[in-house]
């Protein structure tokens, strides 16, 4: 299993409640708002238990990568660095995106944020955040005060 890998890079989701977030960004950089950031493009799909997030992130520090999770929405944000070699006017072709990136996804049903996962394998994001079972109940003793 992917979350089993020891050689994936797994960052570590702080915070408890409402909102969590995988600081896994070690330099607090601020990227540039005056550029344009790209869209990132993810597979988003269900097993019985989970909704699962891959993202291509190849070139991107795993360290760099920011993950800001709620029970409905997750949003994906980093930045991909070209170790240029070359000045553009000796390039052929230039099409692989440089810079900023960012992706909000709204979740098709509530999850877990607490029980959430992410890590990163050969340039593959994969979050796994479980469903939350609606049907699953509970019974409250009441206690006198």
């Amino acid at each position: 299993d992917f979350f089993d890998d020891p050689t994936a890079e797994h960052p570590r989701f702080e915070g408890r409640g409402v909102e969590r977030h995988a600081h896994i960004n070690t330099k607090q950089e601020s990227w540039v708002p005056d550029e344009p950031e790209g869209e990132l493009a993810v597979d988003v799909y269900q097993t019985p238990e989970s909704i699962v997030i891959k993202a291509l992130v190849a070139g991107v520090q795993p360290a760099t990568i920011d993950i800001s999770l709620t029970r409905e929405m997750l949003t994906i944000s980093g930045q991909r660095q070209d170790e240029r070699e070359a000045e553009d006017e000796h390039y052929f072709q230039k099409e692989l995106y440089w810079g900023s990136f960012s992706r909000t996804i709204l979740l098709p049903e509530e999850v877990d944020v607490d029980m959430a996962e992410a890590s990163e394998k050969h340039g593959i994001l994969m979050i796994r955040l479980p469903k939350i079972n609606k049907k699953r109940q509970t019974k409250l003793k009441v206690r006198s005060r």
